[in-house]
């Protein structure tokens, strides 16, 4: 955590930083996600609602599927109608997505399990190795390992070091 802070504030100060409205990302695999794994999820409480097909999670709630993790204060979760599979996961308070050496950080992010899209929002920092890059916005397509940083996005590359 204290790496990404330190890396936030490198973001905001150096005077190398990148400018722009929107940014393509390439993941290079390390946000790559097999979307037809299981999905695992841990936390303090749980609240389900059969009449809605919600339930949710809070407090220190870490989701799992294959090597890609998950942190956030509260998952609401979305059953497919008839239950049983998991439409959509929205996670909200201090949301962390991890996979490998990559990694984003935001207030909100919605993942869309069928589809595989994951979208982030709220003071995006993402993660590659020494490099980063902020945004409003990031729409992650975990099939394909591709994404867009949406907002005034603002970047760090470190010269000569790859992701």
């Amino acid at each position: 955590m204290r790496t990404i802070l330190m890396a936030a504030a490198a973001a905001l100060w150096l005077p190398m930083a990148a400018h722009a409205q929107g940014a393509e990302v390439a993941f290079g695999g390390g946000l790559k996600q097999d979307t037809t794994l299981p999905v695992e999820i841990g936390s303090d409480q749980l609240q389900v609602n059969q009449a809605d097909g919600t339930a949710v999670f809070s407090g220190n709630v870490r989701v799992a599927q294959g090597p890609m993790r998950l942190g956030a204060q509260s998952v609401r979760v979305e059953y497919a109608p008839g239950g049983g599979a998991i439409r959509r996961l929205h996670a909200s308070g201090g949301v962390t997505l991890a996979n490998g050496s990559e990694a984003a950080e935001a207030k909100e992010a919605v993942y869309t399990i069928e589809s595989g899209e994951v979208v982030m929002t709220g003071d995006v920092l993402l993660t590659q190795g020494p490099n980063t890059l902020a945004g409003q916005k990031l729409v992650i397509d975990l099939t394909a390992g591709t994404g867009r940083m949406e907002g005034r996005v603002q970047t760090v590359f470190q010269p000569g070091k790859a992701p």
